[in-house]
């Protein structure tokens, strides 16, 4: 009977059909299209558990998934089967009988048998599956699928096991109290109800999302205390992220020992006991007749490129994800928000550049054809003489982002980075306080599958040797290797990003000196346009190419540390794949705006490369304007080829691939065809989830492009925003319909990326204000202008800026090939003054540092001005959590007095039952004194 209960899958009232034997009827051939009459007679299985949104009995909901592969026998079919744990009786059958899942193999017991590792594997999966129900979870089994060779564990978490982990973690849950939120009175009244009226366009349809007046008081969960919550429907009181967080914890303190082995859940997954575990998704979210769910709200109103207008439903995103995917998005949405001002303000700057390029004094006289300034060649032999007028349109360009405009732009860009710092501070205190997460403290995670491998294979080793068998763990000198070998790696890379940075100078070199001896005159007249947009076409190429490098080699280099815990490892992983992915996308942007044109020399004594390549120089322009092509070249190329269509095309080739897989390995068994597939049959099939380092990182990547070198750039805000408003649906798409569920995990901020976001803040000031100082000719210009100008205006600052070169000076090898080029001799050429007069250098390089040295402490002064005077936790936010702790005093004093006077109550009626007692009953014997002692604890008992 035991055996029966066990092992049934079918409903009571099927109970009487043997399926079994018509299905071995039916292999055998004698009887065909019986499963077509069985489904017209009886109902369907399926539809009753919802597809598999439940168990078999269609009334406990499935809290998560694990697959495993088992091999099928190649003599004939496997029959099906779905096997039901129930933990009544499972724990009486554990030692007699196989666990859960074997006894289905007994009609095969004349088959080969599998080899030594399947019979491991199963070993380990029976007693770890029998320490999750002796945990208190049920399980159900399902290797009747439609994936060839995967069988499926149903976990269910019924709820004593949820109240037990929920007390053990900790977890806040609203209570029966209610009380009313602090709202605003009036003038903010007045304005806020305007706003709202004006972005109810806006507004996502979902009930999550719409202003609260009232919120339940939250507590931390406790059975004792259960009077406390409303459990008026226990179904919803947990939801299904909390009842997966809830599993999640269960299966990774839950162990299996055999063969002197401590596993969890990551190690099972990490040996292949397991190949994957998931919660489930709440059900589907397109089709006829689909049941309203979390996940079809989500895809309507957040992951649809149809409402990128609209606010993004982020109490809905965390409710279904958890806490720390709730923030990334939180975080992208004010990160995008604030692009805006950010946005008009640079365009504001470009169109004053455009408006004012006709005014320029300066790139009017280099445009003058009248001036015929004849200038020296740009290489040896095969570059010829050439005229200033001919980088007229390089020059006119050079205006649009070297303006006086760009240098308030860098200081606004500045400000703009702190202020946005500090909005994202007081934005995660008030999601903080309406997820009650105040008061929330990480507690130290389960160890890694690894870190337990290592400590074992040690505390071996050390068992084998000394006879000790005391608990081990790793130390600095265990991990030593590991460390000199991240040191050497990470030297390397950064050591490879230079060389081929120097491969792409050699190039632009060489490339300039081949054109310059083109036959075709407008091949030797775009020189500089032909050379600049291949270098960094090149460039981008390569940073694509090495960001995915250097991706693998920074998980690489962290695995070998073995850190300890997901969150170590997390950290460590972060740390080095920024460090590394900075280097190589900033690298050819650092050369252009402060090594370029730096070491030229002068004619007759250039700087020569391997003592045949001469070092490049800037137009007479400046460099500003080759360093706006490449910044915005490699930053849009990221932002449209790596993170846009690789997410979107290397999921759905992963996706084809894994559908053609598993095509080829089904069945052609009629059944399989007809039936629906269960929900976890269609969620393994998903993209497994890989965390959000690669979302954080493309972001914080950009937000370096917007912050760091945008006094050269001013449209780059602009850029951002149009490519964040793709970004924010394209990864809600992402995590609704391509990944597997996450398991939520709860967080109170961003973590380490908020440290690397005030540094990228801080070292912005620093870098554009040697933009200003060193690349821009902003500072020349005031030079000239109030110290050189005679007439108080820029009118003869680019004579100013040359000086003439006696071509008769030339070193031997060096002069032009065609010196007669231009059509006459060239006796004297002009060349720019910053390679060839230490006095002019002296004097700019002096008034470079003293402004670069005051523009530097000026702006970091504002920054820390806007940190302070911009207080962290909102002043709202403030009252209310003191509010919820004295409500929360209150409600434990109220109930310590109904306590009180509850005992006060019982010592009463104690007191007049005793003296009915006596005066009933005034000689009672010593034989009644049990009775006496039961009537005065009969209140107590009640």
């Amino acid at each position: 009977m035991r055996m029966n209960e066990k092992y049934s899958c079918l409903p009571d009232e099927d109970k009487g059909i043997h399926i079994i034997n018509i299905r071995a009827i039916e292999d055998i051939g004698y009887v065909q299209h019986e499963s077509t009459l069985l489904n017209s007679l009886s109902r369907n299985p399926d539809a009753d558990c919802k597809y598999g949104l439940y168990f078999r009995d269609g009334k406990r909901k499935v809290d998560y998934i694990l697959v495993y592969h088992y091999k099928k026998s190649s003599v004939g079919r496997t029959l099906a089967r779905r096997i039901h744990h129930n933990d009544s009786s499972a724990r009486s059958t554990k030692q007699d009988q196989p666990l859960p899942g074997k006894g289905v193999h007994m009609e095969m017991e004349n088959e080969p048998h599998v080899d030594y590792h399947e019979d491991d594997k199963r070993f380990r999966r029976e007693e770890y599956e029998g320490n999750l129900m002796e945990a208190g979870l049920e399980l159900e089994r399902d290797e009747d699928t439609k994936i060839h060779g995967v069988g499926f564990v149903k976990i269910h978490a019924p709820w004593n096991v949820l109240c037990r982990e929920a007390e053990f973690l900790k977890l806040k849950m609203p209570t029966k109290k209610m009380y009313e939120i602090n709202q605003t009175h009036g003038l903010l009244k007045k304005i806020n109800s305007v706003i709202q009226k004006i972005t109810e366009p806006i507004q996502p349809k979902v009930a999550e999302h719409k202003p609260q007046t009232v919120k339940r008081l939250s507590y931390p969960f406790s059975r004792e205390k259960q009077h406390l919550f409303d459990l008026s429907d226990r179904d919803s009181f947990f939801d299904s992220k909390t009842r997966s967080t809830i599993v999640y914890e269960i299966l990774k303190r839950t162990t299996c020992t055999k063969a002197k082995y401590s596993m969890g859940i990551t190690s099972l997954l990490a040996n292949g006991v397991y190949s994957a575990a998931y919660p489930l998704h709440d059900g589907d979210y397109e089709g006829e007749n689909v049941e309203p769910n979390d996940r079809k709200l989500l895809c309507e109103e957040w992951a649809s490129y149809g409402v990128f207008y609209k606010y993004q439903p982020i109490d809905l995103v965390r409710k279904y994800f958890g806490e720390k995917i709730g923030l990334y998005f939180a975080w992208l949405g004010v990160y995008t928000q604030m692009l805006i001002p950010a946005s008009i303000v640079g365009i504001i700057v470009f169109l004053y550049g455009c408006a004012t390029v006709d005014e320029n004094i300066p790139s009017m006289e280099m445009c003058d054809q009248r001036n015929n300034i004849t200038m020296c060649p740009l290489c040896d032999r095969t570059c010829s003489y050439w005229k200033m007028s001919s980088a007229c349109a390089t020059a006119r360009a050079s205006h649009l982002f070297d303006n006086p405009a760009t240098v308030f732009f860098s200081v606004f860009m500045a400000l703009w980075a702190a202020t946005f710092m500090e909005h994202w501070k007081r934005k995660q205190m008030r999601l903080n306080y309406r997820w009650d997460l105040t008061g929330f403290e990480e507690e130290e995670d389960h160890p890694r599958a690894e870190y337990e491998a290592k400590v074992l294979e040690k505390s071996l080793r050390r068992e084998y040797k000394h006879k000790e068998t005391d608990k081990e763990k790793l130390t600095w000198k265990d991990r030593f290797p590991a460390y000199f070998t991240n040191f050497v790696g990470i030297i390397f890379m950064v050591g490879l990003t230079f060389a081929i940075v120097f491969g792409v100078i050699i190039y632009r070199i060489s490339t300039a000196a081949a054109l310059a001896i083109s036959s075709t005159p407008s091949g030797r007249s775009s020189v500089r346009v032909t050379v600049t947009a291949t270098a960094v076409i090149i460039n981008l190429v390569v940073i694509i190419i090495l960001d995915e490098v250097y991706g693998c080699i920074a998980r690489w280099l962290t695995q070998i540390e073995v850190p300890k815990t997901d969150k170590n490892f997390e950290e460590r992983l972060i740390f080095k794949a920024f460090l590394l992915k900075f280097v190589n996308a900033y690298t050819p942007i650092f050369y252009v705006a402060f090594f370029k044109g730096r070491f030229v020399g002068r004619p007759g004594d250039y700087v020569y490369i391997f003592h045949s390549f001469r070092m490049e120089e800037c137009a007479p322009g400046g460099c500003l304007m080759e360093l706006c092509i490449q910044l915005s070249i490699i930053m849009l190329g990221k932002q449209l080829i790596q993170n846009n269509l690789f997410e979107i095309g290397i999921p759905k080739m992963k996706k084809f691939i894994r559908y053609m897989k598993l095509k080829r390995q089904r069945s052609l068994d009629h059944e399989e065809h007809v039936k629906k597939k269960q929900r976890y049959e269609v969620d393994y099939n998903l993209e497994p989830f890989a965390g959000l380092t690669p979302e954080y990182m493309e972001m914080i990547i950009q937000f370096g492009f917007v912050t760091l070198f945008v006094a050269s750039f001013p449209l780059a805000p602009l850029f951002a925003l149009l490519n964040n408003i793709i970004e924010i649906r394209l990864d809600a798409k992402k995590f609704v319909t391509e990944l597997r569920r996450p398991v939520a995990v709860r967080a109170k901020d961003i973590g380490i990326w908020y440290n690397i976001l005030r540094g990228i803040g801080k070292l912005a000031v620093i870098i554009n204000a040697f933009v200003i100082s060193f690349t821009s000719d902003f500072i020349p210009r005031l030079v000239y202008l109030y110290m050189y100008s005679e007439n108080g205006t820029m009118h003869g600052f680019v004579n100013h800026t040359l000086s003439s070169f006696n071509v008769s000076d030339f070193q031997a090898g060096t002069a032009p090939n065609d010196p007669m080029d231009l059509g006459y001799e060239v006796q004297i050429c002009s060349t720019l003054k910053i390679a060839h007069s230490l006095t002019v250098i002296f004097s700019f390089d002096l008034a470079d540092i003293f402004s670069q040295f005051h523009f530097q402490n000026l702006v970091m002064f504002m920054s820390d001005f806007v940190d302070w005077i911009i207080p962290d936790i909102p002043k709202d936010i403030s009252q209310q959590i003191h509010k919820e702790k004295v409500l929360m005093v209150e409600v434990f004093m109220r109930e310590e007095q109904g306590k009180l006077q509850m005992l006060e109550t019982w010592k009463d009626k104690d007191t007049k039952k005793g003296e009915n007692c006596n005066s009933h009953s005034p000689k009672l014997s010593r034989s009644h004194s049990g009775s006496l002692s039961s009537c005065h604890s009969y209140p107590v008992d009640v």
